[in-house]
């Protein structure tokens, strides 16, 4: 039997995330949403936020921008601009351990994620890292991307899927994936798998070299 951990990246979105928190709240089930710095610019993104805390989801930050990859951003502010930026917003909303999303670019792993600064201000601010094993495109194919997540499912002991709560993604079809992952014998859960956390609480745990910029 499978583990499917959800996570849900680039919101909160005024017109998807409520949506997305009612079909989790209608199946009782809990997710980790990874967010943008821009998007708690408003009082609406905040309120989201808090709402998503309130309701027992975990929350974590995605950068501020979502535009450049930090191991290819040339920016010598890069890591203040897309993390710390991001952080002073959401942790008055989100107190606790912090968690940090690189951005991939279409959900690819490689050197581009981080950059050895980006390493550096993760370890010293004690965040956990958290990638990703199962991007079953639902920005790209937002009617037929649950074949793919229940493939992943089907084929991974433990998913750590990433889904969009962002307009034409996955919430037409989320009710439905989550019915029919129940169906199969899927059981869900916050806890990720330990390959997709390369970094816990500011210490590295896993090879480092294929994810960070000249390493």
């Amino acid at each position: 039997m499978s583990l499917l951990t959800l996570s849900f990246d680039n919101g909160p979105d005024p017109r998807v995330t409520p949506r997305v928190l009612d079909i989790l709240a209608s199946h009782s089930l809990t997710a980790r949403f990874f967010v943008l710095g821009k998007h708690l610019l408003t009082e609406e993104g905040r309120r989201l936020v808090a709402r998503a805390r309130d309701e027992g989801h975990l929350v974590g930050n995605h950068s501020f921008t979502h535009e450049t990859p930090l191991g290819e951003d040339p920016r010598p502010d890069a890591v203040e601009a897309e993390i710390a930026a991001t952080d002073a917003l959401l942790a008055p909303l989100v107190p606790g351990p912090k968690w940090f999303r690189p951005f991939g670019g279409g959900g690819k792993l490689g050197p581009h994620l981080l950059s050895p600064r980006a390493v550096e201000h993760l370890v010293r601010h004690q965040y956990t890292c958290a990638l990703w094993n199962s991007v079953p495109g639902d920005w790209l194919d937002p009617e037929g991307w649950p074949e793919k997540a229940l493939a992943d499912c089907a084929a991974l002991p433990h998913a750590l899927m990433v889904l969009h709560d962002i307009p034409d993604a996955c919430v037409e079809q989320l009710d439905g994936f989550l019915h029919r992952a129940r169906a199969q014998g899927v059981r869900f859960t916050t806890r990720c798998p330990p390959a997709c956390l390369p970094i816990v609480d500011g210490r590295v745990t896993g090879d480092l070299t294929g994810l960070v910029a000249g390493a």
